[in-house]
Order: C-alpha cells, then structure tokens, then sequence
C-alpha cells in the first residue's frame, strides 16, 4: 500500500516539508509527559510541559534537551494510533527510499496530538541505534498556559542522562563502575572522557535549556 509520504521522494531528492497547524484547541493548552530511560535501574526520568501543537519533531527536540542528549544520532517513536492494531514508526525517514528498512514517517509532518489524543498514551522513543537507548513516553496531563512560563519547560526529573556514545546500557553500567574506583586503569582517562563534574546522582531541572526546533530542523537538514 502506498504511503501518502511518497510524494516526498522525488528525482531532486526528499522534499523537506515542516508541519504546523494553528488549531484553536490547541493554541493555549500544554501536554505532559513523562520520559524514562528502559532497563536503568535507579530510573533517569524526565517531567516536561510542552505546546499541544508541537509537531514529533519538535516533541524529539524537547526530549533530547531534557534528558541531556546530544542529537547525534538517529531517532525514532513507535506509537499506535487511536483503533489501530500495528505500531507507527515516525521519526527520521529512509531518505533514499530504498524500501530496505521499514517505513518511518516524517516526524516535522505529523503532529503530535494526533497519536497522543488520550490521557495515558504511551509511546517508545529510540535514540543512537547503535547504543540502543529506548525510552518509555507517557501522556499524563493537559494543561493551561500559564503566564509568564516559557514553553516548553521541564517541572522535574531525577539522576544525570547517561553520557553519548557510551556503549549502551551495558556499557553506562561500565562507566559507573569504572568511575566509582579510583585504583581502575580507566578511571582517570574516563573521568577526563566525560568530565570532572558529571555525576550520575545530579540532575537539575533549572538548568535545563530548551533548544528552538524548528532551527535546529532548519540546520539539521536545510542548511548545506
């Protein structure tokens, strides 16, 4: 069955198209959700609010700084639409449109509220294929705008995102116990690796900088 997404392979290349919708019933509602790291156990969580009308991609970009990733990698959710059997996948696309992989929709095209229409929707968020990183997203709460409260914002969270590029849960595991002896062989180029001042325990959701992105899409794929 043909995807309507295939009018974006063309002979020129993928058509980049960025999707946003100003819907009424959006326009002054927040969506909370809440984000936790598969298979880390004491759990590295998330609490964001972020616009209704935010688009997968935006939705991944809010994701990425609130946990603390980098966005180096490829992304992408799995999440059942309303009455659906299969899973969708929406993320970053086959942009040669070979067909070898299995199909992920564009996520600047769809938007977000269109899969997470109920309170308790979950999705699964995968980042850095090669580490493996699988994330639990859940649908908690609409929201109100409040005055004076830029969006998106992170209201809580707890322990540090494990550092890119470690080797995956297997490895983080690794990495702390590397870090916690100071008689390791690695401990010391480690430590120099990912920085004096990470600490596994730490998180602070003040700290916490939200990138734009819509510019980030514009310079991930836009811009030469």
């Amino acid at each position: 069955m043909a995807s309507i997404y295939d009018k974006n392979f063309t002979e020129k290349g993928y058509i980049m198209n960025y999707e946003k919708q100003s819907l009424s019933f959006l326009k002054n509602q927040v969506s909370q959700f809440k984000i936790e790291l598969e298979e880390i156990s004491p759990p590295v969580w998330r609490r964001i609010l972020v616009p209704s009308d935010y688009n997968f991609w935006d939705l991944h970009v809010a994701i990425q700084d609130s946990m603390g990733w980098q966005d180096y990698h490829v992304h992408h959710f799995e999440i059942k639409g309303k009455g659906k059997i299969k899973m969708t996948q929406i993320g970053m696309p086959d942009f040669s449109g070979s067909g070898d992989l299995p199909e992920v929709f564009p996520g600047w095209e769809i938007m977000m509220y269109k899969y997470f229409s109920d309170l308790g929707v979950k999705a699964k968020y995968f980042y850095d294929y090669g580490d493996g990183w699988v994330h639990n997203i859940t649908l908690e709460g609409y929201l109100y705008r409040e005055k004076g409260i830029k969006y998106p914002a992170c209201i809580a969270g707890e322990r540090a995102c494990p550092p890119e590029d470690c080797g995956g849960v297997h490895g983080y595991y690794n990495v702390l116990q590397t870090l916690a002896d100071p008689k390791h062989n690695d401990h010391k180029s480690m430590k120099q690796w990912f920085g004096r001042n990470w600490n596994p325990e730490l998180f602070n959701k003040d700290k916490v900088k939200f990138d734009n992105s819509h510019k980030r899409w514009v310079t991930a794929f836009l811009e030469p």
